[in-house]
Formats: C-alpha cells, structure tokens, sequence
C-alpha cells in the first residue's frame, strides 16, 4: 500500500491558519485533498496534524469532510509521521504538505512510480528542483521512515522529516525525479499572503470551467497574464528548511538541544 500523509498545522509562523483559508469558499486544505484524490497510486490518505489545541478546528474540518486525520507531536514531525505510518503499515508513505494547493496529482502518481520501479529507499521531485515550488512529492519506503525516526537528532531532521534519508546516502538509496524543462524558479506553495493571493487567482482563472485543472493549464494561464509571475516573485525557496538549518547549527556548536525529541 501506499499511504500519503499529508502534513497539515494551524500555526505557520509566516501564515497563520493558511490551511483553512478560502479559496473559492472552500479551505485550502479541501482543495489539495480534492486534487489528490485524482491520484492512481495513492491507496489511502491521511491528514496528519498535532495534538496542539489550535489543530482542534482542523481536525474538526476534516471530520466533517470525511478526510482521515491523525494527530501527533506539533514540533517532531517525524515521528508524528512515523506514528501514523506504524498504524496503517503501508509499504510506502508518500509526505506532501498542505501549504500546496496546487499540487498536480499526475506528478505525484509519476514520483511514486519512480521510486517503485527503481527500488529506491527515498525519491522525491525536490533535491534537485525543476518543479515548480508546491508540486513536491516525497516517497520512502517504511522500514526506512522507521530508521529515521530512531536515529534523526538534529531539528532539521525532525522537523522536516525527510532530510536524514538524503544526508545519509551511504545508508539509503536515493532517487530524484526530474522534469523538462527546468520550471523551478516558478512559486506556487503558500507561505505568504501573496502567495495565497497568487494561487486565489489561478483557481478563480481556471476551476470554475475546469475542476481538474494540471500543471499545464497553468503555465498555459501565466503565458496568457505573465503579471500574475509577480505576485509572489520576491519570496525564495526553502525558507522554513534554511531557519531549521540554523537550529542545526546552533545545537552542534552546543549552544541548543542535543536531541529535540
């Protein structure tokens, strides 16, 4: 089985609540669990979300709309995944995040199938980027996710869940799924207002006459109205991986946790 976990939280700190604002009258997170649904290799997905108070209006939400939510640490994400993973047994987990409203369910379907067909241990669309940012797919096998969750120690690792397994390759077999041509300047995640703005557009451009719109109705839609590239232009890549990076560094020079579990 392959089971996608997608990760989900209330307290962003550079967006708060992003997961349940609107779009098109539906929350966010409702409308990338629409899109994934489209996908042929995903037997099962899962919201995982913390035990926190302010993920008690999430985990009401997807209840509501009949979506699987299972709830865990709010700052160890690994092992939150972990302990999801361990409750369904999967022989895949595919990691997404909810700040990707956007995300293209045919891509995903192509991620998975790399990594199956090729034996990897670890494959995702994002080590060497040339997706647009907020079309990331990860996929681990779950002996390997289990590994992880026993040995990671450092911020980093723990919070953004798949970095052990590509800092460690003489441990794992690594795949990365490419694409052509190189589309990874483009910025369609959600982490600011603007870029929630940016993806409001595209959904009011594209949804009403076509639902299931992919990755090339979009492009198709920013050739017609380039202004729309600018709305979130200013905003680089990985900004949240870089500040757990600093984390990093501060817990290996002594001055932090020496394990943040």
């Amino acid at each position: 089985m392959n089971l996608a976990i997608l990760q989900s939280r209330m307290s962003s700190s550079r967006l708060p609540g992003k997961v349940l604002a609107p779009i098109l009258g539906q929350p966010m997170i409702l409308r990338q669990v629409e899109r994934l649904r489209r996908a042929r290799r995903l037997d099962r997905l899962v919201v995982a979300t913390s035990t926190d108070p302010s993920d008690d209006i999430l985990a009401e939400v997807c209840r509501a709309a009949d979506i699987e939510c299972e709830r865990g640490s709010l700052d160890d994400v690994l092992d939150r995944f972990w302990q999801v993973a361990h409750k369904y047994l999967p022989a895949n987990v595919v990691r997404l995040t909810a700040d990707c409203p956007l995300i293209d369910a045919e891509l995903v379907d192509e991620v998975v199938a790399f990594h199956i067909d090729h034996g990897f241990d670890y494959t995702s669309n994002v080590l060497d980027p040339t997706f647009p940012d907020g079309l990331s797919a990860e996929v681990v096998r779950s002996e390997c996710l289990e590994r992880a969750s026993r040995e990671a120690r450092l911020p980093s690792e723990r919070e953004h869940v798949t970095p052990y397994f590509y800092k460690h390759r003489d441990l794992f077999r690594v795949g990365s799924y490419r694409g052509e041509p190189d589309l990874s300047a483009l910025r369609w995640t959600v982490d600011h207002p603007e870029d929630l703005q940016f993806v409001r557009s595209v959904y009011a451009a594209l949804y009403p006459s076509n639902p299931a719109f992919g990755t090339q109705d979009v492009l198709a839609l920013l050739d017609r109205e380039p202004a729309l590239r600018s709305i979130n232009a200013r905003f680089e890549r990985y900004e949240g991986y870089k500040k757990s990076l600093a984390e990093d560094r501060a817990v290996l020079s002594g001055a932090g946790r020496p394990d943040c579990r």
